[in-house]
């Protein structure tokens, strides 16, 4: 189980989610919403998407709500499920997931954005190529990283990173990334949770193959790419192969 840079965007993401709470929520019960019409009440992807508004304080109050609205008991919107590909500086791949009640409305507004950012839109499948789904589950307070190795490969982990050394505790613990298949993620989680492992957050996400390394000035650009693209509403995730700064 070797680590790669790959990983350094989920620690990016993470650290900028704080300051765009407000979007995060909204995305938040879109996917619920998504996942419960599309997968059922008692699917895998509905419990990933209900962890993950309770881990940004979201109430069960409106977590259940979403959940009512997607199963008809009360109305709501009816959300697609898109995904756009495209290119930012430097002919790097940018991969979007996107659940909108107005396919026309997204494709415009995203063709804008990246246009405007020095982008452009491109055929479907021109990056989804480049970069693999995977389970990913954050573990805190390692201090013994063989054990860990042991009981992660027991549970299914296919990948184990150290998050780095910015992410070591006073008491010499850190912090690490575990890989799995995305139909595994919920038995990894739930298996390391009765090791008594405190796990900080678990997700489906999309890892490049590799990255690719631009100029200042190119991660300057990509960076406010990124920033637009996450401030649309119908834009759920955006992932790139660059390694953004945190």
């Amino acid at each position: 189980m070797a680590g790669h840079s790959k990983w350094a965007n989920i620690k990016h993401r993470k650290s900028r989610q704080d300051a765009k709470r407000g979007k995060e929520f909204t995305k938040a019960i879109r996917e619920i919403t998504a996942a419960a019409k599309t997968s059922g009440e008692d699917s895998p992807r509905l419990r990933q998407a209900i962890e993950q508004a309770l881990s940004i304080n979201m109430t069960r109050v409106s977590i259940d709500k979403a959940v009512k609205r997607a199963t008809g008991s009360e109305e709501g919107e009816d959300y697609q499920e898109v995904i756009y590909e495209g290119y930012g500086p430097k002919g790097s791949a940018v991969y979007l997931e996107c659940l909108t009640d107005n396919k026309n409305r997204s494709v415009a507004e995203i063709r804008h954005t990246l246009t405007r950012c020095g982008g452009n839109l491109g055929a479907s499948g021109c990056a989804a190529h480049l970069f693999d789904k995977v389970g990913m589950v954050e573990v805190k307070g390692i201090k013994d990283e063989d054990k860990l190795f042991m009981d992660a490969v027991d549970a299914g982990a296919t990948e184990l990173e150290n998050a780095g050394d910015d992410t070591d505790g006073e008491d010499g613990s850190s912090i690490y990334y575990l890989q799995s298949s995305p139909s595994d993620l919920q038995n990894l989680r739930a298996a390391l949770e009765k090791k008594d492992y405190e796990i900080g957050s678990s997700q489906v996400t999309m890892l490049a193959h590799t990255n690719v390394e631009l100029t200042e000035d190119g991660l300057e650009k990509m960076q406010k790419l990124i920033d637009a693209l996450e401030d649309l509403d119908d834009v759920q995730n955006v992932y790139c192969n660059v390694a953004l700064e945190s």
